[in-house]
C-alpha cells in the first residue's frame, strides 16, 4: 500500500511517470487502480475537459494537435486522451491518426495516451473516465477528448466532458451530415473544419437550419466556427467559443447539473460491473452461468425468466 501511496503523492505531484503508469494500472483493470483512484479523487475538479468529436476524416486528431499547441503557447499544460479503434489482431488501440500528434510527444507540458476501445460502445473506452481523473489530479488545465470517429453513436462523450466540440466538414455528404440527431444534439460547439474547401458556408447555413429543430441546448445556442487546423486558421475563434461556452456553463448553473450526471453514470456503471462480477461466482458458479445461457439459446427458456431466476436467488438484506 505504501507503493501505492508513494505513487498517488508522485501523481499529484505531476510526475509524468507516475501518471503513465497510473494509467496503465487503470487500462489493464488492475486490482489496485480502484484504491489509487480514490486516494486521488479529491485533487480533481480543476481541469476544463473538453471533447472532440465527429466523423472518419474530419481532421479530428490534427484539430486536437492546432488547440494543444495554442494552449501550450499560453503556457498551459495540456492532456490528450486519443481513443482509436481496437485492433482485432492484438486487442491494442490503432494507432493511424496520432502521426498527426507527433511533434507533441517531446513537449513537456503535453500528455498523450492513445486508448483501445475494446468493443465499449459510443466512441470512447471503457477507461475513459478514470483517465481524465488522473490527468486532473496530476494538474493538467486542459484535457482533450477525442472520440474514436465513428458518427452517430459517439454520444457517450457528452457524459465525460463539460464542452463537446463537434468537427463537421464540407464535401463529406453535408445534407446526411447535418441530420444525424445524435451528433446535433450533444455539440456545445460545431466546428466545420477544412474551410478552405468549396461548401463552407453551404455547411454552416445547414447546420444552423438544423439547430433550429434542436430542443436539446435550451439557453445556448452553439455557435459555428470555421477552422483549417492544418494551417492553424480559426484556431483562436474555436477556443473563444469553448471559453465562452464554458461561461455559460458556470453562470446557468449547468456545470454542475452535467458533473452530477457524470457522477451518476459512473456510479451506475460501476455498480452493474460489480453487481455482474458478484453474481456469476457467488450466486451463481461460472459453469451454471454457462448452461443458463445454453438453455436460453436452445429455447429452453428465454432472457426474461432466466434474468428473473436470477435475480430471485439474490439476498438484498444488510
Amino acid at each position: 500500500m505504501s507503493d501505492l501511496n508513494d505513487l498517488a503523492g508522485a501523481l499529484r505531484s505531476g510526475k509524468y511517470r507516475a501518471l503513465a503508469q497510473a494509467v496503465s494500472l487503470v487500462e489493464r483493470d488492475d486490482g489496485r487502480a480502484e484504491r489509487l483512484l480514490a486516494d486521488i479523487y479529491p485533487a480533481t475538479g480543476n481541469a476544463r475537459i473538453v471533447g472532440i468529436t465527429g466523423s472518419p476524416g474530419a481532421g479530428k486528431s490534427t484539430l486536437v494537435a492546432t488547440l494543444a499547441k495554442f494552449y501550450r503557447a499560453q503556457e498551459k499544460k495540456v492532456g490528450i486522451i486519443a481513443v482509436d479503434p481496437t485492433s482485432p489482431f492484438t486487442g491494442g488501440a490503432i494507432l493511424g491518426d496520432r502521426i498527426r500528434m507527433a511533434d507533441l510527444y517531446t513537449d513537456r507540458g503535453v500528455f498523450i495516451r492513445s486508448m483501445a476501445t475494446r468493443g465499449f460502445l459510443g466512441g470512447l473506452a471503457r477507461a475513459t473516465n478514470d483517465v481524465v481523473d488522473l490527468l486532473d489530479a496530476a494538474g493538467f488545465d486542459i484535457v482533450l477528448v477525442e472520440t474514436v470517429g465513428v458518427g452517430q453513436d459517439e454520444v457517450e462523450i457528452i457524459r465525460t466532458v463539460q464542452t463537446n466540440v463537434v468537427v463537421l466538414v464540407p464535401g463529406m455528404g453535408d445534407d446526411i451530415q447535418a441530420i444525424k440527431a445524435g451528433i446535433m444534439e450533444i455539440g456545445d460547439v460545431f466546428a466545420v473544419n477544412k474551410a478552405d474547401r468549396p461548401g463552407a458556408d453551404r455547411t454552416v447555413t445547414e447546420i444552423t437550419m438544423m439547430m433550429s429543430l434542436v430542443e436539446e441546448h435550451g439557453d445556448w445556442i452553439p455557435p459555428i466556427v470555421k477552422t483549417v487546423a492544418s494551417t492553424n486558421q480559426g484556431t483562436g475563434d474555436l477556443d473563444a467559443a469553448i471559453a465562452k461556452h464554458f461561461e455559460h456553463l458556470q453562470t446557468s448553473g449547468e456545470l454542475d447539473r452535467r458533473n452530477r450526471e457524470r457522477v451518476r453514470i459512473r456510479i451506475e456503471t460501476m455498480l452493474k460491473e460489480k453487481f455482474m462480477d458478484r453474481l456469476i461466482g457467488k450466486t451463481i458458479t461460472r459453469d451454471d452461468y454457462e448452461q443458463l445461457l445454453d438453455d436460453v439459446l436452445r429455447k429452453k427458456g428465454n432472457p426474461h425468466d432466466a434474468a428473473e431466476g436470477l435475480l430471485a436467488r439474490i439476498s438484498f438484506g444488510s
